[in-house]
């Protein structure tokens, strides 16, 4: 099965790609020679009738020349067993609506795992397109001391190979001068799905020296990372140190940002007259929005964690220690990772799913990701924990306010964990029997998160928050300005003039189902604009209760009212509220994407309320029992 080819077969055949896809294995670097390529000049979308995202980007080669490039879902084979890798089949096959097949593939592989990379490889040439292997993470495979034969590879496979750096500020240089040059023809299709692992092992024996299987240096830190006892508690100090971070290392950027919107309200406020307009503008826009980009600098703090741990090739490790944690709930390691991401936001979280095999175990994943405390969450709780929990170090070390926001979070998995166990044992499908869970993962070899592909991610999250301040987030902050304002109090109205508008009387109707559970008026009022985006509820409460205040105290912030206003107990039971409720109608239409189920729908949001009323319950009770 000797695939030498004439040397004609590399010279190349028709013009330069317009077009080209980048394929490949998870944990090859694909996404980091996408932002090497391309840069600042991408974006993100979703696949018509698909919830796998979409990227593409656009390149300059050195000739002047403009190529899209498109960084297609990571996949193993075309014989596709999820939803990610039907997405990358269907689009080299033109079978994706509204997409064009691309002029050239660009399959990239990880030159420190080409045994299990190079399967896929032969398995790409059945598909009939012009194609480039990128022979990635060259400077890994050095360090090593792995030699590859690019030549003889290249004759092998009957295919141009490009060595490339993607973390190298000219890592592709050679491979933007390839796109530059003609496309290579189309390639002979690969062996049989049979033969393919022996021509495979044929192929790295002519071509690949490999001194030894797994590096050196992680092997030395999987010795701790992957420890029954050590490896959990570095979990444990990794997610600590992330929740810390995000109160203590983020302080100094959120007042800035509060300096300059206290500033602001004030120039508005003192440049108009009193009137709708300046109402509209101090007390709705500024007040509303304002107060919830204040938490951005959280936010993106968050993201960063988040963004370094799967760069380093950290998270598969992650997921392997608490396998046997999460089959005892009756989940497995494949959902921690999903999971994790729902601690940004559920909806990616549960679109990862797509790559849980089992729908049982897809399905319950799904089921409990609305419970990680998303980013959405964290303006609620940092305005609750900021305005009630004294800001003080704790040993000399902790910031208390942090702890509490760790306790959140890790009651937040705790209670998803329980939820995955009830909801096994009453489908009657839990199963005590490991081996038909047995998790097979990729561990990547570790690696310094790069700079840039951080610097990337952390402004299309920022972008992203952004557009929802100024979209959804304005737009219900605008509306429930109006619904506190109109209509106005009659004739000798006593009190604030909230009390007589729409949003008052809606308070007042949603009051004595909440008021059992400590939730004032005002609070059933942030809830209803909180169902588009919990993050809306800080909004909105920043708007009634400027509509609520008189001129001396409108100025003042929000966490200094809610200090005055509420009670311990109502504070703590409204983070346990935040906790379960269901207030996020992204997160139930996803799951009804991802079901394709109005039944599911409706008991994921009825499973949240209930559990939602019952522990802010118990939670108010309590606290008002030992206050």
């Amino acid at each position: 099965m000797n695939a030498s080819v004439n040397p004609a077969v590399l010279l190349g055949g028709s013009a330069p790609p317009n077009r080209v896809a980048l394929i490949g294995n998870p944990n090859c670097g694909k996404t980091a020679l996408f932002n090497q390529l391309t840069g600042s000049r991408q974006k993100v979308a979703n696949y018509a009738g698909a919830t796998v995202e979409r990227k593409e980007g656009r390149l300059t080669s050195p000739s002047g020349r403009e190529i899209a490039v498109l960084d297609l879902p990571g996949a193993y084979s075309l014989a596709a067993a999820s939803p990610d890798e039907e997405v990358t089949r269907d689009f080299c096959l033109g079978k994706l609506p509204g997409e064009t097949r691309p002029d050239m593939i660009i399959s990239v592989v990880d030159a420190t795992n080409l045994r299990l990379h190079l399967r896929f490889v032969l398995e790409l040439k059945s598909l009939g397109l012009p194609m480039v292997v990128a022979l990635n993470m060259m400077d890994a495979a050095a360090r090593r001391g792995i030699k590859v034969d690019r030549a003889g590879l290249e004759r092998e496979l009957g295919l141009p190979v490009i060595e490339t750096v993607a973390v190298r500020h000219d890592g592709a240089r050679a491979l933007l001068e390839q796109l530059d040059s003609v496309m290579p023809p189309v390639p002979a299709p690969g062996p049989d799905a049979d033969a393919t692992h022996a021509e495979v092992m044929r192929i790295l024996a002519e071509t690949v020296v490999i001194p030894r299987r797994t590096a050196e240096t992680d092997d030395l830190i999987d010795r701790w990372a992957l420890h029954p006892v050590w490896g959990p508690v570095i979990l444990a100090a990794v997610l600590f140190l992330m929740f810390q971070a995000v109160f203590s290392w983020a302080a100094p950027f959120q007042d800035g940002i509060d300096a300059g919107i206290q500033w602001l309200g004030g120039v508005v406020g003192d440049a108009m007259p009193e009137g709708a307009l300046r109402s509209l503008l101090v007390d709705g826009v500024i007040a509303g929005a304002g107060s919830v980009l204040v938490f951005l600098p959280q936010i993106l703090f968050l993201f960063l964690f988040i963004l370094a741990l799967e760069e380093s090739g950290y998270l598969p490790r992650a997921a392997f220690l608490l396998d046997r944690v999460m089959l005892s709930a009756g989940l497995t390691g494949r959902s921690f990772i999903p999971l994790l991401s729902s601690f940004a936001c559920a909806v990616p979280g549960i679109m990862a799913t797509r790559s849980i095999q089992d729908p049982r175990d897809r399905l319950a994943t799904i089921l409990v990701a609305p419970l990680m405390t998303c980013s959405a969450r964290l303006p609620v709780y940092a305005l609750l924990i900021g305005a009630f929990i004294p800001d003080r170090a704790v040993g000399g070390v902790f910031n208390l306010q942090g702890i509490v926001l760790f306790g959140l979070y890790a009651f937040g998995i705790v209670s998803a964990l329980a939820v995955a166990w009830v909801t096994r044992r009453l489908r009657g499908k839990f199963s005590e029997d490991p081996a038909e869970h047995a998790l097979l993962l990729e561990l990547p070899s570790y690696r310094l998160p790069r700079l840039r592909d951080l610097a990337i991610g952390l402004s299309e999250r920022a972008s992203i928050f952004l557009r929802r301040v100024g979209g959804v987030i304005l737009a219900l902050t605008v509306l429930l300005w109006f619904l506190s304002s109109f209509p106005a109090p009659p004739e000798g109205f006593e009190g604030a003039a909230i009390d007589a508008s729409y949003a008052g009387r809606l308070g007042r109707a949603m009051e004595p189902l909440f008021a059992p559970i400590g939730f004032n008026w005002q609070i059933c009022i942030a809830l209803v604009p909180g169902m588009a985006a919990r993050e809306v509820a800080v909004g909105a409460l920043a708007t009634v209760y400027a509509l609520s205040a008189t001129a001396d105290d409108q100025a003042q912030q929000l966490a200094p009212i809610l200090a005055a206003n509420w009670s311990l107990a109502t504070a703590l039971a409204m983070l346990v509220w935040y906790v379960f409720a269901p207030q996020c109608l992204s997160t139930l239409a996803v799951i009804r994407r991802e079901t394709n189920s109005w039944r599911w729908v409706a008991i994921t949001a009825a499973y949240l309320f209930g559990l939602a009323w019952l522990a802010s319950f118990v939670t108010y009770r309590l606290a008002s029992a030992f206050a």
